[in-house]
């Protein structure tokens, strides 16, 4: 089926993460092989409003699938959560041409292209986020990097924690989820792994755990703590002052966001930006992309706004019954 040739644009919003070049680089491409114009918007809804505004083809997108971060820059804009902020977005997509937009981010980034498509442009949402807390999709563009991120951190500092018998408690990323947290402390065989999604008790979840494993003649240990729980230092502190045991604190921060995506983040990311260009070519907008069980799907932005997204119970389980 033969559709009308299209000016697609695409930008990059909130937090950056490996793989939204990757995201990029597929929507640019997949435009230009349908006939399309694509046209790059640098820094997220701030370069739309100031019209910070480029025009991409095959070659602009030549390796970078393998980059971290976002060619295509991103920021925060709070001038876009306004009325006002969001009539000049609407008023450059019509300066420049464009029929519809891909953005690739997290929920913040989504309402703001439900904002867009509810005033005349259609919009699609691509999830790009290294803390998996988009309801609407089993998996989001960064997480799987910054996982193995952590994991190789965590590797490392073992290695001077069972040198010393120490206790290393190790805070993650993740805002208020702590997909983080499960999944690597999974993958590292942590003691403990605390996450806002569940109450814990440091005496009974850490402390009391530790004593038990010493037992057994186990003498360092790894504690991961997502950053919505809290004071990581205070529950560091603590440990050391319970068991006896040197704690140190690390927090890995920004490094997270950053480094190679790895390949499941280019293929999905890839699958995902190819199917935005899809839909935007079919007419279709308000509509964001996701994975579930392990295929592509869509729904409407604002159904998916409403979604909630809990931790995998059956992981919190594993990762607290095997640490021990």
């Amino acid at each position: 089926m033969q559709y009308e040739k299209k000016t697609i644009g695409v930008l990059t919003s909130g937090g950056d993460a490996p793989g939204m070049n990757a995201a990029v680089r597929a929507v640019v491409r997949a435009g230009n092989v349908k006939g399309h114009r694509v046209v790059g918007i640098r820094r997220g809804y701030q370069g739309l409003i100031n019209g910070d505004i480029e025009e991409m083809n095959l070659r602009s997108v030549c390796d970078i699938i393998q980059r971290g971060g976002t060619v295509l820059y991103t920021a925060r804009c709070p001038e876009f959560v306004k009325e006002e902020g969001q009539i000049k977005g609407v008023e450059m997509c019509h300066k420049m041409g464009i029929d519809g937009l891909v953005v690739i981010g997290g929920d913040g980034s989504y309402r703001g292209a439900r904002a867009l498509s509810n005033r005349g442009i259609p919009c699609i949402g691509i999830p790009g986020t290294i803390d998996n807390d988009i309801a609407s999709t089993e998996y989001t563009i960064g997480f799987d990097t910054a996982v193995n991120t952590v994991v190789e951190s965590v590797d490392r500092l073992r290695d001077t924690s069972q040198s010393h018998d120490r206790c290393s408690v190790v805070e993650v990323m993740g805002r208020r989820a702590g997909h983080i947290a499960l999944h690597a402390g999974i993958a590292c065989g942590a003691i403990a792994v605390l996450i806002p999604e569940r109450e814990f008790n440091v005496d009974v979840d850490v402390i009391d755990r530790m004593k038990e494993t010493l037992k057994t003649g186990k003498h360092h240990f790894i504690v991961i703590v997502a950053e919505g729980v809290g004071d990581s230092k205070r529950i560091c502190e603590y440990i050391e002052e319970k068991t006896g045991i040197e704690s140190r604190l690390t927090v890995l921060g920004h490094v997270q966001r950053g480094g190679t995506p790895t390949a499941k983040e280019r293929v999905y990311a890839s699958v995902m930006g190819y199917r935005a260009v899809e839909l935007l070519e079919q007419g279709k907008g308000n509509r964001v992309v996701g994975v579930q069980n392990n295929r592509v799907v869509d729904f409407d932005i604002n159904d998916a706004l409403e979604m909630t997204k809990d931790i995998d119970q059956y992981l919190y389980k594993v990762a607290y019954e095997i640490s021990i």
